[in-house]
């Protein structure tokens, strides 16, 4: 009952070398980048354009449908969680599943939210078209609400349990429609910590459909495209996306044995959550705050070291787009194998949704298989897979750092932020190799 899906496996690889090589290959990338007369064009490009066929409303009601039938069979179906379709597919398919895929093809949260449908049905019934000033507190709602899921995933003491995560997402989907109700629809593209996760996220994809005046067009372009066409973060935006970072860091830390061994606990007869609640807490805390301190103070270095002086959230705000593929890259290496294995469960329980012995799929009853973590080849490659992720996310956030600060300045206002990047791809990396406890 200590974690909301199937431990991680302990890598035997040569990770040393690995880890060397990549961060030989950032640096080596910032400095010749800086160097070079030319960058690779990030233009995107037009693929198709037709008029859209199902409103978003449509979509966004069948969204909130299938939400609520999920915290039904939370509330009332099985309490296992590798047993629940609430759990599986909140944690599996959602969390994990729908990030990896938005990196891929785009805002494909846009479709699913359940909020938005509901939010103009009800304004449009009750006349309401104003708002409450809401939007003054720009992405600071978000901040505190992706804090509080954070916190609920790695310290909290049931994350997993179908019930408690069936009320969670209840309170939570109530305040937000309430708030959303008052200020409008648009205000959940920056108080709602979910739709601004899924909007940041998908920047980086290479395809991604733009709607406008009931028209959609499918673009393409190189990973990033987005992001350099993209208005610069305000102050609450930058905590947003250094909150994203240290918390899916904290996540893969406090499960290492260092961690544990830095806290007193024993990783191989591991208490409990309720014995580390405090000591998590506080460390998701000191991570925000180490992660925003470095992120920034190199910024600050590097703007220091080139001469500029005032501004400084003028130009932060640009140069902070950078790190969104590092957010990107590490959740997608990070909970890898968590969608492998996961994911198996979340496909038995849509086999046999009330789990009642249904088999709609027509799985065998030994479907679910971990064998496959046995076989070296297969591990192997597993870990060449998050090896790439977290280089090409580090080498993809170079390029696009040297695109949104401007190849004109000085190679020294580059080094603070290469090296800050090398040091972030050696922490990725070893996060992911480093022997885990519970």
């Amino acid at each position: 009952m200590a974690c909301a899906l199937p431990p991680m496996i302990v890598l035997t690889l040569p990770t040393g070398h690995y880890i060397a090589g990549a961060a030989a290959t950032v640096a080596l990338t910032g400095v010749i980048g800086a160097l070079a007369h030319r960058l690779p064009r990030l233009e995107p490009r037009l693929i198709a354009e037709r008029p859209v066929l199902v409103p978003e409303t449509l979509t966004s009601c069948l969204s909130f449908l299938v939400l609520a039938g999920l915290v039904m069979v939370g509330l009332y179906g099985s309490r296992d969680p590798m047993h629940n379709l609430l759990t599986l597919t909140f944690w599996s398919l959602l969390w994990v599943g729908l990030t990896l895929a938005s990196m891929l093809l785009g805002n494909l949260w846009r479709a699913i939210n359940p909020w938005t449908g509901p939010v103009r049905i009800v304004r449009a019934v009750i006349g309401r078209r104003g708002s409450a000033g809401l939007s003054r507190l720009a992405y600071w709602p978000a901040v505190l609400g992706y804090l509080g899921f954070a916190w609920f995933e790695i310290v909290s003491l049931r994350p997993e349990d179908p019930a408690v995560l069936a009320r969670v997402i209840l309170g939570y989907w109530l305040v937000i429609f309430a708030f959303a109700v008052i200020e409008g629809e648009d205000w959940l593209k920056r108080g709602e910590f979910l739709t601004v996760f899924y909007g940041f996220i998908a920047r980086i994809a290479p395809f991604w459909l733009e709607i406008r005046d009931n028209r959609a067009r499918m673009m393409m372009g190189w990973p990033g495209a987005q992001i350099v066409r993209a208005d610069p973060l305000p102050p609450s935006a930058v905590a947003f996306v250094t909150l994203v970072l240290a918390g899916v860091t904290f996540d893969g830390l406090s499960k290492t044995f260092w961690w544990m061994g830095l806290i007193g606990v024993n990783p191989l007869e591991f208490p409990g959550r309720s014995a580390v609640m405090g000591v998590n807490t506080a460390g998701l805390l000191a991570t925000w705050a180490l992660v925003a301190a470095s992120t920034l103070g190199a910024m600050a270095l590097g703007r220091w070291l080139a001469g500029r002086r005032g501004g400084f959230w003028a130009e932060t705000g640009p140069w902070m787009l950078s790190f969104l593929p590092i957010a990107a890259g590490y959740h997608g290496a990070h909970y890898f194998v968590a969608l492998l294995t996961g994911g198996q469960f979340a496909v038995a329980a849509l086999n046999d949704p009330l789990f009642r012995g249904d088999n709609l799929f027509g799985l065998s009853d030994y479907w679910v298989s971990f064998g496959f973590l046995s076989d070296l080849r297969v591990v192997t490659l597993i870990w060449n897979v998050q090896f790439l992720a977290i280089l090409g996310a580090h080498l993809l956030a170079v390029i696009l750092a040297l695109h949104l600060v401007g190849r004109g300045a000085a190679l020294r206002a580059h080094l603070p932020m290469t090296a800050l990047m090398v040091g972030y791809t050696v922490l990725g990396l070893w996060l992911l190799s480093t022997p885990v406890g519970a």
